[in-house]
């Protein structure tokens, strides 16, 4: 770690709230998760008490929380010395490393426990390993690792409409995976979108982001490699069945959308300070896009229904 930033982990707190720890959970950031674990529980073929199913979307969420709050805990000193993250409740000092630890793994616990107890064991065993994922294999072993960490640690975000799937069918079938994979394949070009134009943050405390270690070039490339995997992974539960016209048609308006941002991306090579430069646009409307083609796939099941397949 960098000596110079110890000190966020050890200063006492200053003025500490609730906010402070809703600002662990980094919501933002897991509305989109918690977004598409609800997708997955509707789109799912069967039903789940309305009682159940808010606990089930409510237990994807404090996982999603809790894992946050424990990448926050592990990473307080390579926040402190980020642009982009100096804000944050533990490099400003308001709140206490083992707090965000402690609250980070009491949220983690309730969730899995509540997940097995209310729905059922399977959708809690995967949440967990969902947990496991991001806060262990991701943030600790991953990110400072190697360049390929957003490829391998997209599965994290992944996890949410296998999860919420699974809520309601209690087995895992083709479909949930393909939604899995849309996610996983997406989570490249969306950060990567974000890694050019913050490369300096991520080159000054070493973590080995694609754009630092592989340089402009071969990130922009990737960009748009990944954006026509992107496009047959959308289209795939269309074409394989798992749902009807809407969302496919949706699906290819989106995903061409997604591609043809890639392209300027991929072929720029100045970095002049334009605020409305390509990278941008391409991560702001890489979050819409998810937005909009799980909200499709939803539209599509509910009046469709009988185009779903499990």
């Amino acid at each position: 770690m960098i000596d110079t930033m110890n000190t966020a982990s050890t200063t006492q707190p200053i003025a500490s709230d609730w906010r402070d720890f809703v600002a662990l959970m980094k919501p933002r950031v897991i509305s989109l998760v918690v977004f598409t674990g609800l997708c997955g529980l509707l789109a799912a073929p069967g039903q789940l008490h309305p009682v159940l199913a808010f606990t089930a979307v409510l237990c994807i969420a404090m996982a999603a929380g809790g894992a946050a709050a424990l990448n926050m805990w592990w990473e307080a000193d390579l926040d402190a010395a980020m642009r982009r993250t100096a804000g944050r409740p533990l490099p400003q000092g308001r709140l206490q490393r083992k707090d965000a630890r402690d609250f980070g793994i009491a949220l983690c616990g309730a969730s899995v426990g509540i997940m097995g107890l209310a729905i059922h064991w399977l959708a809690a065993v995967i949440l967990a390993f969902s947990i496991f994922y991001y806060a262990v294999i991701y943030t600790i072993w991953l990110k400072p690792r190697t360049p390929q960490n957003i490829v391998i640690g997209g599965g994290a975000g992944a996890f949410p409409p296998l999860i919420g799937w699974v809520a309601v069918t209690g087995e895992v079938t083709l479909m949930p995976l393909l939604l899995f994979a849309i996610i996983f394949v997406w989570t490249p070009p969306h950060f990567w979108a974000l890694a050019l134009f913050m490369r300096s943050d991520y080159a000054k405390v070493g973590i080995p982001m694609m754009p630092v270690a592989a340089g402009e070039a071969a990130t922009r490339r990737q960009v748009l490699a990944y954006a026509i995997i992107l496009l047959v992974a959308s289209l795939a539960p269309w074409f394989l069945g798992g749902t009807g016209a809407i969302y496919g048609l949706c699906a290819l308006v989106l995903s061409g959308a997604f591609l043809l941002l890639c392209i300027p991306v991929a072929f720029r090579r100045t970095q002049q300070a334009d605020p409305m430069r390509p990278e941008k646009r391409l991560f702001a409307f890489s979050i819409v896009y998810l937005f909009a083609l799980f909200a499709a796939l939803v539209v599509d099941r509910l009046v469709l229904g009988q185009g779903m397949v499990a």
